[in-house]
């Protein structure tokens, strides 16, 4: 009997040892010792209601619709020069075509993510990454789009590389243009119409296209 309760008393205090430090880990629990208001919000508080209602709406599947339809119209990445995040005169005719095709859409934002290739710290990589997504934004903003419906808030830096290679690779120093949402206070979202959006025909597309007839010669 003795041995057995020797034995038992190491297992109770490992164990609770094993809830002291997953209670020291879990912010809720240490709030508890700590002053009223010690734990913040991080962000998170209301995002499984706002999914519900998305989903619920169409918004989220409206917003995956128009994405698909921008990636598929328009070009959506342009590429830049090595540790630069200056445009070049192709990065700005396709930012001139993605402008011209968000202007359409008033109602709707828009998010730039900026990328690097795997040359160079994390750190300034990432640094890089954002201010070629702010030069995007800049330049869009300098074609009429409202800053108010564009974002370069997020840089996935050298993480999400197109070709994997350690080397100097043009395809992976890019920014990427997508549909992130809604303007919720545009009266057409408020009455719910986002059909309408989506399917809403083109400017451009009353002008008749070019038919190029190829001559062969003999």
């Amino acid at each position: 009997m003795a041995v057995e309760k020797n034995f038992r008393i190491p297992v109770a205090l490992t164990g609770l040892a094993l809830m002291a430090a997953c209670a020291g880990n879990d912010p809720v629990y240490s709030a508890f010792h700590r002053e009223a208001g010690a734990l913040l919000d991080t962000g998170h508080f209301g995002n499984a209601t706002m999914n519900n209602t998305q989903v619920m709406s169409g918004e989220r599947q409206y917003v995956y619709d128009l994405s698909q339809r921008f990636a598929s119209e328009v070009m959506t990445t342009v590429n830049f020069a090595f540790n630069s995040a200056v445009l070049d005169n192709g990065a700005r005719d396709t930012l001139r075509e993605q402008a011209n095709w968000i202007k359409q859409f008033p109602e709707v934002h828009f998010r730039v993510y900026g990328h690097t290739d795997l040359v160079g710290s994390e750190a300034y990589n990432k640094r890089l990454g954002l201010a070629r997504a702010n030069a995007v934004v800049a330049f869009l903003a300098s074609q009429g789009i409202s800053t108010s419906r564009l974002e370069a808030v997020v840089s996935f830096g050298e993480t999400q590389p197109l070709i994997v290679t350690q080397g100097r690779e043009r395809r992976n120093r890019r920014t990427v243009t997508e549909v992130s949402g809604f303007v919720a206070s545009h009266p057409m979202v408020l009455e719910g119409k986002y059909a309408q959006i989506i399917y809403r025909e083109y400017i451009n597309s009353a002008v008749p296209r070019q038919v190029v007839t190829a001559v062969e010669g003999g």
